[in-house]
């Protein structure tokens, strides 16, 4: 598989992902604390899966590459959180998510840097705005678990649940952005 299409697959995988642990976060949908978690692990992995991937797809060393890489960490500490304290809700679970979801937030600015300086017009707009949202959705899912974790009542993680699903529009429009940047590419005959 070419660096091109790692990169469209990786951050399908992405998007994918990020809606799904939105979905498990929801609590509109009614899932009891097994399904939420389940939904939130398979989310996670398939988004760290899918920045690992869009992390190989890079030519080279670049801010772009080192956010993916950044973002598949992120991912691993919230998966670690979720496999190693499974539905028990304890405070270093918390905790592994609430540092995964800054290590997260970070990874996306760290991309969104990258998009400032790259030599393809196609999809830079889309994917500033979609890396600056997946940094603000990471960053207010982490502040929520903070509120939480030190029993914040008013929030109660709706917070957080809305970060999740300004994340999950961030992934979206930088999937969009994604298509677009390796599709002028793949015409130029850019070769990463």
């Amino acid at each position: 598989m070419n660096n091109h299409w790692k990169e469209i697959l990786g951050n399908s995988l992405s998007t994918i992902g990020t809606i799904q642990a939105a979905i498990g976060s929801t609590p509109q949908f009614h899932f009891n604390q097994n399904q939420s978690y389940q939904w939130r692990l398979i989310g996670n992995v398939l988004q760290a899966l899918g920045s690992a991937l869009s992390a190989d797809g890079q030519g080279g060393p670049s801010l772009e590459r080192l956010g993916d890489n950044i973002q598949a960490v992120g991912n691993s500490a919230v998966i670690t959180g979720l496999l190693l304290y499974g539905t028990s809700d304890t405070e270093a679970e918390q905790k592994l998510i609430i540092s995964g979801n800054w290590i997260q937030a970070l990874g996306s600015f760290t991309g969104l840097a990258d998009e400032f300086f790259d030599s393809t017009e196609e999809g830079r707009a889309e994917n500033i705005i979609g890396n600056l949202l997946q940094g603000i959705g990471n960053a207010l899912q982490a502040f929520s678990g903070v509120q939480v974790l030190y029993g914040n009542s008013i929030n109660q993680g709706q917070l957080g649940v809305a970060g999740s699903w300004i994340q999950t529009a961030g992934s979206v429009i930088a999937l969009i952005g994604e298509f677009l940047e390796e599709s002028e590419e793949i015409r130029s005959g850019i070769d990463e």
